[in-house]
């Protein structure tokens, strides 16, 4: 998992040609003025969702994690919570399923704090719970880019 805010997205382009790209697309957009739903980048390489929503109590420790994509979250406007954890210490309740991508786990983990103007990258090991409220619920316009997963990151 990586943290930062997306005025520093230079300092993880060596990372992945795809990352890179998922970075330099969320800062050349103005997320404000786009509907919700899903912008191509690259195909099924790398594309972006554009949510709109309102965070909720932490009460329900549901956690997700994906298999064939990496999430690049950007927290255009609002606050939130992110729970974060590796996949190893969490208990599989729904197997993955291929259509979605998507594994669910139950179990604890550590929260980070996003505001607007923060990204956070979840590579396939890192389960995460995202759209948690920190101290009160908030609005939250947020951009999530699925990467294609490779195995020969740089």
């Amino acid at each position: 998992m990586i943290i930062d805010l997306l005025k520093n997205a230079e300092l993880y382009k060596n990372l992945d040609e795809k990352i890179c790209k998922a970075l330099d697309y969320l800062s050349s957009q103005d997320f404000t003025k786009l509907e919700d739903g899903r912008y191509d980048i690259d195909g099924d390489n790398i594309y972006a969702m554009v949510q709109r929503y309102e965070t909720k109590p932490q009460e329900k420790k549901v956690w997700e994690a994906h298999r064939r994509y990496i999430d690049v979250q950007y927290v255009v406007s609002g606050i939130e919570s992110l729970g974060y954890a590796h996949v190893d210490n969490l208990s599989e309740t729904q197997s993955y399923f291929d259509e979605t991508d998507c594994c669910l786990f139950t179990g604890s983990g550590d929260y980070v704090t996003a505001s607007a103007g923060m990204f956070v990258i979840f590579f396939p090991e890192d389960a995460h719970n995202p759209c948690q409220q920190y101290e009160s619920s908030s609005q939250v316009v947020k951009v999530v880019v699925k990467v294609l997963a490779t195995n020969d990151l740089k």
